[in-house]
């Protein structure tokens, strides 16, 4: 991601007190950004990442998630997040209380209903309602 990018999405996620980023992968670059600034982050995977210093990090599915992670999150948010993965991210952000934000492939359309925000030449989609996303 370009570094105007990352700046660009920090700026706009800066606002929250404590973020949880879903499927860091190997994109640990905004999430070092807001911790940088302050920023409670945590970060979970399916499998073990390495985080910026001020990134806590766990093992976690969010198909199947370990609440307790994201309770006090003000935000979740993901980067390339699949489409499989649109749908039960915005329901535990929902049981949680939490906004729910993410960017996709690009070509991959929002499955949940969302507002677009353009952020650096990246379209942001944050999450208005969970409505058709099945059951929490």
């Amino acid at each position: 991601m370009r570094p105007a990018t990352v700046e660009a999405l920090a700026d706009r996620l800066d606002q929250y007190d404590r973020i949880v980023e879903i499927g860091i992968g190997r994109r640990p670059a905004v999430a070092g950004e807001l911790a940088a600034r302050g920023v409670t982050v945590t970060a979970t995977d399916i499998v073990d990442r390495d985080t910026p210093p001020g990134v806590d990090f766990y093992r976690d599915d969010v198909t199947d998630p370990e609440r307790s992670l994201y309770n006090g999150a003000e935000a979740v948010f993901a980067q390339n997040l699949p489409p499989e993965l649109h749908r039960p991210m915005a329901q535990l952000a929902h049981a949680v209380g939490a906004e729910c934000l993410f960017t996709t492939l690009g070509g991959d359309p929002p499955l949940v209903e969302v507002r677009r925000e353009t952020v650096s030449g990246e379209t942001l989609f944050v999450v208005q309602s969970i409505q058709g996303a099945g059951r929490e």
